[in-house]
């Protein structure tokens, strides 16, 4: 974080500093100087860090203050007084609009240097992907910020933004939300000069309330975006392109119809990933190599390529670093690597119908002499009155894809497992069990040299310890 005097952010936050008699003694005042991380878990901060005590659903933050302190924290943060503490402390009404004001403050301050160009990205589906491609992409070209894993809400977001440093060049803000209002608060705090929606779909619907409150929360990424701002859109996903009618920012189209600005032609998915030609606005084509497993990913390379053209990145750039990149995330279409002739693809971090249709369809394009696909699935979460209808229609699409075998875990997905036997002719096999350890129990005998398997399902499945386990024991 950039260099704040303790007075500045006890005014930014509109809170009260409480330096303590220790602090006093040690020479501590309201001009003295903090810059260090920010963070809202105690085992992550370091010397001279700032801890947020954020009282949550299931503990209190305020009760790892001392081992915040223990671990280098020269600033707490909090929502009352702690007597005795160590470090000067904060007092504010509330720490997650604290952590707001703050990353507001200093997105604003870097801004003014005039060098800091900021990315947001929401979408149903991809987000995570798209930021790690856009940040390859940029950090090949200044100082770049970018989120861990998915930290894409409330908290994760502006704990993001305020690892900027005086000379970021590149922030790239992933903006996720489980209810209307989130993605615009994150909007204003980031005031992105690039918006990017990557898709509408039922992911999360049941915490919506439906596929129209997903579109008019995803439709905030763009809503606020000044003209001299561009919103980068799936013109290949009818409700995003609604979007372009509701911004004043120019629009720069992706997908793969021929309308799109940066499109992707001559696709060809293969078992390591998909070749395909990528063409820009400028007319200007390359053929890629992209290595991340799934056609789907597709989408999320161009929505990064349009992100990397918009930010004056040449086509020869965009294509070297997107041809750099694997895998798309940790248990995010993972395959594992294995010598005994089992492909493990671990792809069992979120899940929603959208992705696991993806899913499936990449195993389904698998094929060869020896190889039978085998799925094991659990349950998408939150979709809320569309979980029975979405996990039958999935169950249904198995068979549709000729998928040889498939073992079904967990109460939640047992629609799906029902949909599968019962779908018509099939020569393949469905397997339901309650849990994960029963389910291992059989793929330990069951599968086989030549098995390309998929583990799929949302992360509260826990599935993605299953994927890993499968992983070590055919190493």
């Amino acid at each position: 974080m950039i260099d704040l005097t303790l007075d500045e952010v006890a005014r930014i936050t509109g809170g009260t500093l409480v330096l303590g008699d220790h602090a006093v003694a040690q020479g501590t005042n309201e001009s003295t100087i903090v810059n260090g991380l920010v963070d809202t878990d105690s085992r992550e901060i370091g010397t001279g860090g700032i801890f947020v005590a954020k009282p949550g659903e299931f503990s209190d933050g305020h009760l790892f203050i001392p081992a915040a302190i223990d671990n280098g924290a020269d600033l707490v943060i909090c929502e009352r007084v702690i007597d005795d503490l160590a470090v000067p402390q904060i007092v504010v009404a509330d720490s997650v609009d604290a952590l707001a004001a703050l990353a507001t403050e200093v997105v604003r301050r870097i801004r003014a240097g005039g060098v800091l160009k900021v990315v947001g990205i929401t979408g149903s589906n991809g987000k995570t992907t798209t930021k790690n491609l856009v940040r390859i992409i940029l950090e090949r070209r200044g100082p770049t910020v970018a989120p861990r894993d998915s930290f894409n809400n409330e908290v994760g977001a502006p704990l993001t933004m305020l690892k900027l440093e005086s000379d970021s060049q590149y922030l790239v803000a992933e903006m996720g939300a489980s209810k209307p209002g989130e993605i615009s608060r994150l909007v204003r705090m980031a005031r992105p000069d690039v918006g990017v929606v990557l898709t509408v779909g039922l992911a999360h619907a049941g915490e919506f309330g439906g596929i129209e409150k997903t579109l008019q929360t995803k439709t905030e990424m763009v809503t606020d975006l000044l003209s001299t701002d561009v919103a980068v859109l799936n013109i290949d996903d009818f409700r995003v392109e609604g979007m372009a009618a509701k911004t004043s920012a120019s629009v720069l189209w992706f997908g793969l119809e021929s309308g799109a600005d940066v499109r992707a032609t001559d696709l060809v998915a293969t078992s390591t990933g998909t070749t395909f030609t990528l063409t820009l606005p400028t007319g200007e084509s390359q053929s890629v190599r992209f290595g991340v497993l799934g056609e789907h990913h597709v989408m999320n390379a161009l929505a990064a390529a349009a992100v990397a053209h918009t930010l004056g990145v040449p086509l020869a750039e965009i294509v070297d670093a997107l041809q750099s990149v694997t895998r798309a995330e940790r248990w995010r279409m993972e395959v594992l690597p294995t010598t005994k002739g089992v492909t493990i693809i671990n792809d069992a971090y979120n899940a929603s119908p959208d992705s696991m249709l993806a899913g499936l369809k990449t195993l389904a394009q698998i094929s060869g002499e020896g190889i039978r696909r085998v799925a094991i699935l659990g349950e998408m979460s939150e979709l809320g009155e569309f979980s029975l209808a979405e996990h039958d229609r999935i169950g249904r699409t198995i068979v549709r894809l000729g998928i040889e075998r498939i073992f079904v875990i967990g109460e939640g997905a047992r629609a799906l497992h029902l949909a599968a036997t019962h779908e018509g002719s099939w020569d393949g096999e469905s397997a339901f069990f309650e849990t994960a350890d029963e389910a291992y129990a059989l793929l330990e005998t069951e599968l086989r040299s030549g098995d390309v398997v998929l583990v799929k399902s949302s992360n509260s499945a826990g599935l993605r310890f299953l994927g890993d386990r499968l992983g070590e024991l055919f190493a």
